[in-house]
């Protein structure tokens, strides 16, 4: 058995309606409750962000590719890595894994039919693409020319460009992240099936509910950090600004006590993901569980107290900065143990490397990657050394698109068959999944090399004897885009021409896998009652062995 008794599948004539058939109408989709769908409304959101923010990194790589600034202007510039840093991160990385596989998942993972306040998770999508469209609008009227952390008194008094707008659409979406958290706190303590003890939970849940702490408890100090900001620019109160009697590293304080959390906003659920994966794709169950778990609320509580780390040369205490980056050593412990603990799930298991699969393990070389080159950032003498230089750039890439990035590919490609009820070309998936990791190393790890040498960060005219690093990360950012667009052709193809696929095409374990592909507007026909263990795939393993011994 599974994780559950047998829930008693209808026959054909008795199956609910799906989900995607209920209602075809734009209407029933823009004022829908049903969590699955306004999963798919977040999904179609943040890939629209999310080509946004790639069309003005393509440009910055071009511009790049040449020593001088011969493409665009240096304000030009200014405003395209803006641009790319806002988007991306509000408008696709934070949301990108909770909002669209948290909202579309956790609900069935419990045993619920749906989330504890249908109306209230519609509405997060509103704020949320209220707050997008804002921010496009301050970027089509002229831009903004901060960089993505706004940092005061220049957003505050001397930029000008559209600091304001853009502030408030961030702000308008850091609402939708509250709303998101406090929905998925309240339906995992609420609505899980009988049975389903918290030590029976999928580590998938585990993730998404400390993801969803942070959310609630860190957003808050971002948008009353931004609404000073926006009131020191319009009415010229001294919060930030020396001249007016302000303190601008009390701004970087607020920003970055939000901004490192954020970090695990987007990790965490990436980390959700791969332990799905890694134990369906093993064949085992999942090594150390209760340690995957625990590490997952340790990351979460951590995560409030290193900020300091991103401000070794702001000005701050050195006696403050030795603190932080202790600390900083000692939250890479919980992410050490998930590392571990998939990789020990790993040794002697049955593998296979389907897509989903070869996107985890992908992930776990990159994080992994990202997470010791962050151990340099923590220590104060090599921090000073590579501040504001192109290290730090390969080191967030490493962790944010290397981490949740291909971490979210991972879990659109195995969860696609239970969303569409089709599945896609499996060879396509592991030559888009194998091009994207080669694209990936080949952007960002000569950025470590270069960082380490002294080219700066945000500069669109360099010294010459940077050039081949430029180019070999435009080479590899062209690569990437490949590895990006490959799926959005063949996942699109797959819904009309795919292979149906049943309820459980990957054998794996989990409520989710119970319900009919797509799964109906309900979720479940009747209550499921969990008797067993999460990640039981003893009866795999045992078949397997048989098969084998008969072989």
């Amino acid at each position: 058995m599974n994780e559950t008794e047998a829930v008693p599948v209808p026959a054909p004539a008795e199956v609910e309606e799906n989900y995607l058939s209920a209602g075809h109408t734009v209407r029933s989709w823009l004022l829908t409750t049903d969590h699955k769908r306004i999963g798919l409304l977040y999904l179609f959101s943040i890939i629209f962000f999310f080509a946004i923010a790639a069309v003005a990194a393509a440009i910055m790589r071009l511009e790049l590719l040449t020593p001088p600034g011969d493409l665009v202007l240096s304000a030009t510039y200014n405003k395209l890595f803006t641009l790319h840093g806002v988007i991306m991160v509000w408008f696709f990385l934070i949301p990108s894994i909770p909002n669209v596989l948290g909202n579309f998942l956790i609900p069935m993972m419990i045993g619920a039919r749906d989330v504890a306040f249908p109306k209230l998770n519609l509405l997060s999508w509103y704020l949320f693409m209220a707050g997008g469209l804002l921010a496009l609008h301050a970027i089509i009227v002229g831009g903004v020319d901060t960089g993505w952390t706004f940092y005061t008194p220049y957003s505050s008094r001397y930029s000008n460009t559209h600091t304001v707008e853009m502030a408030l659409g961030i702000f308008l979406s850091g609402f939708a992240s509250i709303l998101t958290g406090l929905n998925f706190i309240i339906t995992v303590h609420e609505m899980r099936a009988p049975g389903l003890t918290w030590f029976r939970l999928p580590l998938f849940i585990w993730s998404h509910y400390a993801t969803s702490l942070i959310l609630v408890l860190a957003t808050p100090v971002l948008a009353i950090t931004l609404l000073l900001m926006m009131l020191e620019r319009i009415w010229g109160l001294g919060i930030f600004d020396p001249r007016l009697g302000g303190d601008p590293v009390l701004f970087q304080h607020l920003f970055w006590f939000y901004s490192h959390p954020a970090v695990y906003i987007m990790i965490l659920p990436s980390m959700a993901v791969v332990s799905e994966l890694i134990p369906c794709f093993s064949r085992k169950r999942i090594f150390g569980y209760k340690f995957i778990a625990f590490a997952s609320m340790a990351i979460a509580v951590l995560g409030f107290v290193v900020w300091g780390h991103h401000m070794f040369v702001s000005g701050q205490s050195v006696y403050a900065g030795m603190i932080f980056s202790i600390l900083s050593f000692i939250v890479a412990i919980p992410s050490g143990i998930k590392v571990f603990n998939w990789t020990a799930t790993l040794h002697r298991g049955s593998i296979s490397f389907e897509t989903p699969m070869l996107y985890a393990l992908g992930f776990i070389g990159l994080f992994s990657l990202g997470g010791l080159t962050g151990l340099f950032l923590a220590a104060l003498a090599v921090d000073v050394h590579v501040t504001d230089t192109y290290f730090v750039v390969a080191h967030f890439h490493y962790i944010m698109v290397g981490g949740t990035v291909l971490a979210f590919m991972g879990g659109i490609h195995f969860w696609w068959p239970k969303i569409t009820g089709r599945m896609y070309p499996e060879k396509l998936g592991q030559l888009a999944a194998l091009v994207t990791f080669i694209g990936f190393n080949l952007t960002f790890f000569p950025q470590f090399v270069m960082g380490y040498l002294g080219m700066p960060r945000r500069y669109h005219a360099y010294a010459p004897e940077f050039q081949i690093y430029h180019v070999l990360s435009t080479a590899g950012a062209t690569i990437l885009g490949v590895g990006y667009l490959l799926p959005v052709i063949y996942l699109l193809w797959s819904l009309r021409h795919g292979k149906k696929a049943g309820a459980n095409p990957w054998g794996a374990t989990g409520l989710e896998w119970q319900t009919p592909s797509p799964p109906p507007v309900h979720n479940f026909a009747e209550v499921p009652r969990v008797t067993g263990e999460p990640y039981d795939y003893s009866p795999q393993e045992e078949e397997k062995k048989a098969e084998d011994d008969h072989a």
